[in-house]
């Protein structure tokens, strides 16, 4: 290995464990006996856990980022997908403009969008409401998904879809039946990527809360400000879990569904 090679995959291991350390610390104090946040632990309990379970407000926040990733989820990847469609087989009109559309919820501060979407929510009274972090959350993670189909859609063969339509299929049925299981991979990921950020997303989610409905971020917060206990450090550690078990999911769908279409 050249001294080049070497730095680089140092650099980027190095990188790695920055970024790991955080979750390493956290997990353990998850399972700490002690009433305070405390590392290393001096013994093990899942009593942290149980508390977070058995708690009506964490259970309610936790059901309440659920269905808003779910909704979320499913309206990216709708979105995404035809955008995706367009952007590929289409003629846009504007299509440089649209391209900095694409990317401005990425590249826009997260603190400037949710004081823009607390506003117009105000007006609409959406603020703390289920529509309203999905209507958020959709904006936030549908660039994610149009790129994941884009990847996939820059890889299909155009013509198995011609093919199909010199056979009588129809567009639609074309699309369902040939197109869609082809790019299955990239939807899938477009998905997970969505129902994660939506999850995890903690910054709009602050502005657009209130008490009667907030997201599982927002009462993470809110507990680290006025009831810090390692139940906090526990709610972290499932957030990291579900993450993580949600993309080793998207992987292994993924993987099957391109496994079937080589067979």
């Amino acid at each position: 290995m050249t001294s080049g090679r070497f730095i680089l995959h140092a650099a980027a291991w190095a990188v790695v464990v920055f970024l790991m350390v955080p979750t390493l610390v956290v997990v353990p104090m998850s399972f700490g006996p002690a009433q305070h946040l405390q590392f290393p632990p001096t013994g093990f309990t899942l009593r942290w856990y149980s508390d977070y379970f058995a708690d009506a407000d964490w259970m309610s926040a936790t059901w309440f980022s659920v269905r808003a990733g779910i909704i979320a989820a499913v309206g990216a990847t709708v979105v995404g997908t035809m955008t995706a469609l367009a952007l590929v087989r289409g003629r846009v009109i504007g299509r440089r403009i649209l391209d900095l559309l694409i990317v401005g919820p990425i590249v826009v501060p997260h603190i400037a969008l949710a004081v823009a979407l607390f506003l117009v929510f105000d007006r609409l009274r959406l603020n703390g409401t289920l529509v309203g972090f999905a209507i958020a959350h959709t904006v936030l993670a549908a660039p994610f998904a149009i790129f994941s189909v884009l990847a996939a859609l820059y890889r299909f063969d155009a013509d198995l879809e011609m093919a199909a339509l010199s056979c009588g299929a129809s567009r639609l049925r074309a699309f369902w039946h040939v197109t869609l299981p082809l790019i299955l991979p990239g939807v899938l990921s477009g998905a997970m990527f969505a129902f994660i950020i939506s999850f995890d997303e903690a910054v709009i989610s602050f502005f657009i809360s209130d008490i009667d409905g907030k997201s599982l971020p927002r009462k993470l917060f809110e507990d680290i400000d006025y009831n810090l206990t390692p139940v906090v450090a526990a709610v972290a550690s499932l957030l990291s879990f579900v993450s993580i078990a949600v993309l080793i999911g998207g992987h292994v769908v993924g993987r099957m569904a391109a496994r079937r279409r080589a067979g």
